[in-house]
């Protein structure tokens, strides 16, 4: 069997086959009651030729609104100005939910890596909720281990522990 990111369950009955979709089982945001899978809001937040990379994290902390910052990888001689930021929120509010409109819009050098290029969404989550980097990423395991120091001097910024 091969999965492409949703749960499903098999039905095999006397008078009908079929599956029921469960939802997605890869990294989804779920902001304000409404689920989203971060592949659909990369596609829009990448579609403008400045933005050639972005990594999206909904940050819940107990107790308290989340923050979901989406982090940008510009091309080269782009900045991340005021107009650049306002037509990513609006491209987001209309083609996918005003509540997926990110908390801040932040510009990187790159976004973590797996070896298989699988972006690092829940480890880079972890270490802004302040978990320990050593616990949340292995830089052997990554394509691009430099990458991770930018979060990790983010997430001091910020008051959290790594």
């Amino acid at each position: 069997m091969w999965r492409h990111g949703d749960w499903i369950r098999l039905i095999q009955r006397p008078e009908a086959v079929g599956a029921i979709t469960y939802g997605r089982s890869d990294a989804t945001i779920n902001r304000h009651g409404i689920r989203i899978g971060t592949a659909e809001l990369y596609r829009t937040v990448e579609a403008p030729p400045e933005v050639l990379d972005s990594l999206l994290l909904d940050l819940e902390y107990l107790g308290r609104e989340s923050w979901m910052p989406l982090f940008v990888v510009l091309r080269p001689g782009v900045e991340l100005d005021e107009a650049l930021k306002a037509r990513s929120v609006e491209r987001i509010r209309n083609a996918l939910s005003a509540r997926h409109v990110p908390s801040g819009i932040v510009a990187i050098a790159e976004v973590p890596r797996t070896l298989s290029g699988k972006k690092m969404e829940l480890p880079i989550k972890r270490l802004l909720l302040g978990h320990p980097l050593e616990k949340v990423a292995r830089a052997d395991a990554m394509a691009n281990p430099a990458s991770l120091a930018w979060f990790v001097d983010f997430a001091r910024a910020r008051g959290l522990r790594t």
